[in-house]
Formats: structure tokens, C-alpha cells, sequence
């Protein structure tokens, strides 16, 4: 079963000084469901506001049309005047990928929305960055040459036909930029010094742009030009990055400022662990750092992995155990405390979560389980069986990568542990899932009968809610068997000493496979005819014969492995 895709939109509005039809625009963003407005942040002298929101893709682009419908309505460019260049009300709308949808569907959406505002807001829309139709429209500044004030100019210009909407002039609303870009993370890292000089120097070092050359002495030597007169620039050791010293006067330290344009070319880590050699080598130490702003929750588990790497550790832990080793690396927590829920994307997004059985003590998911509620039932405790069997053979591949004398063999372990992680979080996830899709046949089951229409309509929801309560047990089936593996290669290859730690693993994904296959039988009986079942069936009993055959082998190579001396 998919995660749920995130996307974020940044839309910029021309309009920084009244508070009021500034609200009149976030109110649009509130009223969608799936969206959560992260950040509202006005600017008096730009005269222009920078709007954050995330969350599923269809909701955001819905809710950034309402938003750009209402700017239209409320902003006046005729009057408009601030110093950021600008050319519309809703000047630009970038979509940015956060979790589980690639760039290339970011942009099947931002194009989506251009699509939508041109035709029903009557508004030309310039697509740039990833979702650019052509090379001469992927630069942002290039579009917006001539701003508001040339607008009606290069509409006129046939090389200036907008991409979407018409090429006439829209004298109230302008134009808008709708684009795709990736992910831009704020960061600054702190130094044991107060000199923005030396500051500026490690961030040239480093920075994509790098510095200008010169003759002889790199500060105050003569500037080298190229033949049409441009300086020439010694470029900096990261792709992607852009970065300033300053001094902050507030903690006393000065600071490199830095924007990560692309995380995939140079992730939050490796821009920390190439400044700490730059500053050392320059005599300055990295003390710490601090995000401005919020990032996703895979950079953090990303760095936390490094870091554990480079100790030569295993990073088959925990995403909370993840965070921890990436804040205290990164000095995350130095100025101020660093609160995951406050500062990873996804936790921001999903709030103060709903109780979940995954969340319960192991005495209160007992005594939950033993109520007189039906669920949580049968389903929920396999798949829980089977988190158990996983979480059993990582623990072994975890306590293996740390054997004395078996250093050489830590990354092997590490990924086993990587791998026996992703299987516990899917299962517990599935743990409740399977509550969820009982209660979805019973929410069905309370549909009004009345006519023949409604009586149908109700005998489609029970059915298709049936199928969807067969397929949960059917992916925990799947994704058990992944533990097998695991278990066979933590049985043959891990510490001796535990051993029977991963027979007891091999026995609780028996134990897992056949309460699931157990759960898609019942579920599949009241499902009624539905001819997508006996495959299923079929399918879903090669699947359990196969698991509890390789499960139990796993469990007497396990007995045979233990010797009892007299």
C-alpha cells in the first residue's frame, strides 16, 4: 500500500502591508482538507508575502487556485509598488516535493494548476524551473525580465506567448509563474569566531558560485577578467549551494547562511562535514548549527545514517533514534532546543496525532485487544506478530555489527538492520490498518437500505470495503515474507550468541502468516461474489504454504545450531 504523497507550495502574493487581504487569501488555503498552512510571512518593504502549505498533492493545488483566485480579486497591480520584482498578484507559485512523489509528477501537477488558472482566472501563466516547456523559461529571472510594468510589451511578443491562459494584459491580476523546484533548505552553521570576514571566507570555499580570481593575493589582488570583461570565478567545492558569512549579534557568533537548493546533489550532511574542513582548515572550529525553517523528514534520517557510517555503526535503528544521532551531530540543538515535531515537514503536517494501537503500551494494547470491542482483532495481532519476528532478527543483525573481532563485517550487518527496520515500520502500520478497514465494513453495514438505488449503493460500499479488509492481512502476508531473509541470514551468519533470538523470530512469522492468511479467508467469506477473490485466494495460499515452509526450516536450522553439553 502507497504512503501518502506530500507535496509543498510557496506562493509569493504582492501584497506585504494589509494585513486583512492578506487573511482574505490564507482564508482560501484553510478551507481545503489536506492542506496545512504552515507559514505566513509579510514583508512591509517588498510589499509581498511568502505563503507556505503542504500536504496531498490534489488538495494543494486546489487550495493554492483558491488562493491565487482570491489575490486576484483583492490585489490591484496597477498600485502596486514595493522593491522585490514582481509581475503579477500571485507573482510565483512553486511546487516542491517533499515525500513520496518524484519531481517529475510535481511537475504533471504544477503544470495542472497553470492549466486551471489560465483558463478559469483568465490570468497568462509562465511555467519555469522543472515544469519549464522550453530551456529559455526554466530561469525564474528571465521570466519575470520587464515585470508588471512590461508586461503588456512582452505579451505582445510572440516568443512571450504565456504558456497557459491568454496573451492579453490583465491590467488588475498581471501575470503568474507557476513552477516546480525542489526542496530549499535554510541553514546556518555556527562558528567559534565573531569575524564575518572569516566567515565569508569558508562560505566562498564552499558555495557552487565559489569567489572571484585574482592576481596574486586572493584578497586584494587585481580582479581577473574574462574576454567579455566578466570576472572570473574559482568555483566552490558544493553543487547546488549558496552561501554568506555574517555576524549574528544576538548569540555573539558568526555565522554561515546557507540555502540547499537541491538535497539530492548535496544533502544537509555533507554540507556540515565539508564547511567543519574548511573552517579547520582556516583556524575556525563548527560548534553547531540551526535550521531556519522546516525540512523533510528524510534529510533527518539521511544524516542520522551518515553519521552512524562514518562511526562504522549500525543504522538499523529507529526514526527517532535516527533524529537524536543527526541533531547532536550536527549541533542542531546549540543555540535553542531542536523539536522534531516542530521542524520535520511531516510532523508538522500530521499535528497531534489521533491515538494509534501502534502507539499503546504493551499492557494497554493487551487489555485493548481482550475488551469486548471486535477489534482490535485477529488481523492487528498478526501483523504485530510479524513486526515482533522482524524487530527480533534486527535486533540480531544490530548486536552482530558490534561483535568484537568482527569489524570487517559491520556494514553487512548494518544493512540487514536497515532492511528488518522497513519491514517493523510497515507492519505496524498495518497493525492499524487492519482495525481501520473493520471498521470502514462496519461503517458500510450502517448505510440505509431503502430503494432498490440506495439498497445497491450500500451492497457496492460493504463489497468494495470487503476488499479493501482482504488486502490488508494480504499485504501483511507480503510483507512478512520479507523478514525471511533476514531471519535465515541472522541464523546462518549472525552472533551465535543469539541465535535462538531469530528462531524465535522464524516462529512469530509462522505464527503471523497464518493469522493473516486466516483473516483473508474470513474476509473474503462475507465478501459475496466478487470475482476478483479466488485469484486472490488462490495467490494468498501458495504464499502461506511458502512462508511457513521456509519459516520452520529457519527454525530447526536454529535448533540444530544449539548444543547442549553434558
Amino acid at each position: 500500500m502507497a504512503q501518502n504523497q506530500i507535496i509543498e507550495c510557496v506562493p509569493n502574493f504582492s501584497e506585504g502591508r494589509d494585513l486583512t487581504r492578506i487573511k482574505q487569501i490564507t482564508d482560501e488555503i484553510e478551507k481545503v482538507e489536506g492542506v496545512r498552512l504552515l507559514d505566513v510571512d509579510p514583508g512591509k518593504a517588498t510589499n509581498r508575502t511568502v505563503v507556505t502549505m503542504a500536504g496531498d498533492p490534489e488538495a494543494v493545488i486546489e487550495a493554492a487556485f483558491r488562493a491565487v483566485k482570491k489575490a486576484a480579486e483583492v490585489i490591484n497591480m496597477r498600485y502596486h509598488h514595493g522593491e522585490h520584482p514582481r509581475m503579477g498578484a500571485t507573482d510565483v507559485c512553486p511546487l516542491v516535493p517533499v515525500a513520496n512523489i518524484t519531481m517529475e509528477e510535481t511537475v504533471e501537477y504544477a503544470r495542472k494548476l497553470a492549466k486551471r488558472i489560465g483558463k478559469e482566472l483568465d490570468i497568462p501563466v509562465y511555467c519555469y524551473e522543472y515544469a519549464a516547456f522550453t530551456e529559455e523559461r526554466r530561469n525564474l529571472a528571465t521570466v519575470r525580465a520587464g515585470e508588471y510594468e512590461g508586461l503588456k510589451e512582452k505579451l505582445a511578443d510572440p516568443r512571450w506567448k504565456p504558456d497557459f491562459g491568454p496573451a492579453a494584459f490583465n491590467a488588475q491580476a498581471g501575470a503568474t509563474v507557476v513552477g516546480a523546484r525542489d526542496f530549499l533548505v535554510a541553514y546556518n552553521i555556527n562558528l567559534n569566531t565573531t569575524s564575518t570576514r572569516r566567515a565569508n571566507a569558508i562560505a566562498f570555499d564552499v558555495r557552487e558560485r565559489g569567489r572571484v580570481k585574482r592576481e596574486g593575493d586572493p584578497v586584494t589582488g587585481k580582479i581577473v577578467k574574462d574576454e567579455n570583461g566578466n570576472p572570473v570565478m574559482i568555483p566552490g567545492t558544493l553543487k547546488s549551494v549558496k552561501a554568506i558569512g555574517w555576524y549574528i549579534e544576538e548569540y555573539g557568533i558568526a555565522q554561515i547562511s546557507i540555502n540547499l537548493t537541491n538535497l539530492n546533489v548535496t544533502p544537509l550532511h555533507i554540507a556540515f562535514d565539508e564547511i567543519c574542513r574548511k573552517a579547520d582548515a582556516r583556524g575556525v572550529r563548527v560548534t553547531g548549527s540551526e535550521l531556519v525553517g522546516l525540512i523533510p523528514l528524510k534529510s533527518m534520517i539521511d544524516a542520522g545514517r551518515y553519521f552512524l557510517r562514518k562511526q562504522k555503526r549500525s543504522a538499523g535503528l529507529p526514526d527517532s533514534e535516527l533524529i537524536r544521532i543527526a541533531v547532536k551531530s550536527l549541533g542542531l540543538d546549540e543555540l535553542y532546543p531542536f523539536k522534531p515535531e516542530e521542524k520535520i515537514i511531516e510532523y508538522v503536517l500530521a499535528g497531534k496525532p489521533e491515538k494509534q494501537l501502534a502507539d499503546l503500551s504493551l499492557r494497554d494494547f493487551m487489555y485493548e485487544t481482550s475488551s469486548e470491542s471486535p477489534a482490535p482483532g485477529g488481523g492487528s495481532i498478526a501483523a504485530y506478530m510479524g513486526a515482533l519476528g522482524a524487530a527480533l532478527g534486527t535486533m540480531v543483525a544490530n548486536l552482530s555489527s558490534h561483535k568484537r573481532g568482527w569489524d570487517d563485517r559491520w556494514e553487512v550487518f548494518s544493512d540487514w538492520a536497515e532492511k528488518g527496520i522497513a519491514i517493523q515500520k510497515e507492519l505496524l502500520r498495518l497493525v492499524d490498518e487492519d482495525t481501520k478497514a473493520f471498521n470502514r465494513i462496519m461503517e458500510a453495514c450502517q448505510l440505509p437500505k431503502g430503494d432498490e438505488a440506495v439498497k445497491k449503493a450500500r451492497d457496492e460500499a460493504i463489497r468494495e470495503a470487503t476488499w479493501q479488509a482482504i488486502l490488508v492481512p494480504f499485504a501483511v502476508m507480503e510483507t512478512v515474507a520479507g523478514a525471511l531473509p533476514l531471519l535465515e541470514a541472522m541464523t546462518t551468519e549472525g552472533n551465535p550468541n543469539s541465535v535462538s533470538d531469530a528462531g524465535v523470530g522464524a516462529l512469530a512469522v509462522k505464527a503471523c502468516v497464518s493469522g493473516a492468511f486466516l483473516n483473508v479467508k474470513i474476509n473474503a467469506s462475507g465478501a459475496g461474489k466478487d470475482k476478483r477473490i479466488p485469484e486472490l485466494i488462490e495467490k494468498a495460499d501458495k504464499l502461506h504454504n511458502f512462508i511457513l515452509e521456509s519459516a520452520e526450516k529457519i527454525f530447526k536450522n536454529t535448533l540444530g545450531k544449539i548444543e547442549i553439553r553434558p
